[in-house]
């Protein structure tokens, strides 16, 4: 799964803007669910659930900004994969 993640953290900057529409925007939500079980964390693994379900609806605008801005998506990343 690891790998998964660190496949997703070097996509181009295009794709990752595209993962972004809320449609699609669940991608990141899945990816935050593998990191939280990658890291055998129960608070990350719940956070990243809640940002799933409830949270899709304003997290599609958090992911965007936070892509523009550092590369990747909101709680995700290489420097938070360790």
């Amino acid at each position: 799964m690891q790998d998964l993640l660190k496949q997703v953290d070097e996509l181009p900057l295009i794709i990752k803007v595209i993962l972004c529409i809320p449609a699609i925007e669940i991608f990141y939500g899945v990816c935050r669910i593998a990191n939280g079980i990658v890291k055998n964390d129960i608070l990350w693994i719940v956070l990243a659930i809640l940002t799933v379900f409830p949270g899709a609806f304003f997290m599609w605008f958090l992911d965007l900004v936070w892509v523009l801005a550092k590369g990747h998506a909101f709680l995700l990343g290489e420097q938070l994969l360790s």
